[in-house]
């Protein structure tokens, strides 16, 4: 009798034991949908002008120095489209003259074709306005005679050396200097500044900058700006108004328009090493364009949802992401949900943010540390920011017929928590 009970009460406890695992596996297997807000910011610093340098060093030189008569002085860089070069370079025989473009500099693009040739009809001689002149090659006040900033100020305007009055002549300057500039086909170029062999004076190593602004290195007109032009013309030294360039250059570009998806564990825009699927991510990649890449997720047995991104947050319109906005949107999520999400770089061929091929679990927290930088494989990368064949420039670059890959073209870009910041918040 006791042994019957005994077995009795054990299949009663077994099967309450059983009963609670099973109701444990459906809260499990069949828990409640969560609502979650995800936001992409572009957190991306932005940059008055796209690079800048300094020449310092004449061609054939193993030294920095000045370049006199017979010698010359090169750089190369990289521009895009409806980018202008602006540079400067001391006229060594006086207080504080200096070659340079006009203040706007030197539109390096003509009918979306780049410029080559001889640029000197472009070039003209500025007086700086912060030191008061004396006779060319023979003030006691100029570099080669009594040293820098010895001579007295002047509290002037930057001008054309025309409008300046000063009782002093001076030679064209196509009798003194010559510049040109070539390029690759591409957007690469590269500046030659020679000094004649019969030019009247050396000039000094200086500074260039690519830019789409007005003005980046003086004004016309106006006063020098404080950033370093007042060393560079009248002591020949770059150093201080190369430093502010550099600071104020660099690449940043706006995010475009994307899609979300909300799936079940599987590869639903890309698989790593393989080539696109077809179905959109590459107008996504190459034009900031998700509409196709949307449309087809509507249609995948393992996506539960999904949409298009195109907002940012306070904006009226749908349009670019710009550094320090966002896009916000949200989505419904139960255990187990993956997300994932794509949009374009945009100064870029077909490169586009995005968590790993599988997307990532669904969670709050800051996800950024699984976003990648990735190459849809769709079209040959250009110079970042400057490609000829970039959006908001030309479409129709060159096929690449690759695989979507993470970007490894050599070329530098922000690392991804520079650019991008990706949270997730349970609402």
């Amino acid at each position: 009798m006791k042994t019957t009970v005994k077995l009795f009460l054990g299949m009663i406890i077994m099967g309450a034991v059983f009963t609670a695992c099973d109701n444990e596996d459906d809260n499990k297997m069949q828990p409640e949908k969560g609502m979650y807000k995800v936001s992409i910011k572009n957190v991306m610093a932005e940059k008055m002008f796209f690079d800048a340098g300094i020449f310092n060093t004449p061609v054939g030189a193993v030294e920095p120095g000045g370049a006199g008569p017979g010698n010359s002085y090169q750089f190369t860089f990289h521009a895009g489209l409806g980018t202008k070069l602006s540079f400067a370079t001391m006229y060594v025989k006086s207080n504080d003259l200096f070659y340079a473009p006009s203040g706007e500099g030197i539109e390096l693009y003509e009918d979306n074709a780049p410029i080559s040739g001889d640029i000197t009809s472009q070039i003209m001689l500025y007086d700086a306005g912060t030191e008061v002149n004396e006779e060319p090659g023979a003030g006691a006040n100029q570099p080669l005679n009594g040293g820098p900033g010895v001579g007295t100020a002047e509290n002037g305007s930057v001008k054309e050396i025309s409008m300046v009055n000063d009782g002093f002549t001076y030679p064209d300057v196509s009798s003194n200097i010559k510049v040109t500039i070539s390029n690759d086909g591409g957007s690469d170029f590269t500046v030659t500044i020679e000094n004649l062999a019969g030019s009247s004076t050396p000039i000094a190593p200086g500074v260039w900058v690519v830019h789409t602004s007005t003005d980046p290195l003086f004004t016309e007109n106006m006063t020098d700006m404080g950033n370093g032009l007042k060393a560079l013309a009248e002591d020949g030294d770059p150093a201080t108004l190369a430093s502010y360039l550099d600071m104020k250059s660099g690449y940043f570009s706006p995010l475009a328009p994307g899609v979300w998806a909300v799936h079940d564990a599987a590869t639903v825009l890309f698989e790593d090493g393989s080539a696109d699927f077809g179905e959109g991510l590459e107008a996504l990649a190459e034009d900031g364009d998700p509409s196709g890449l949307a449309t087809n997720l509507e249609s995948k047995a393992m996506v539960k949802a999904s949409g298009v991104f195109n907002t940012p947050t306070g904006a009226m319109n749908a349009g670019p992401l710009m550094p320090g906005n966002a896009y916000e949107f949200t989505i419904e999520a139960e255990e187990g949900d993956y997300l994932s999400f794509a949009t374009m770089l945009v100064h870029s061929n077909d490169l586009f943010f995005a968590p790993g091929d599988m997307g990532v679990k669904i969670s709050s927290g800051d996800i950024t540390s699984t976003i990648y930088l990735w190459d849809a494989g769709t079209e040959v990368n250009e110079y970042p920011g400057a490609g000829i064949h970039q959006p908001a420039r030309l479409n129709g670059g060159n096929d690449e017929n690759s695989v979507v890959m993470m970007v490894n073209d050599g070329y530098a870009y922000p690392t991804v928590s520079q650019a991008i910041e990706v949270t997730i918040t349970q609402l």
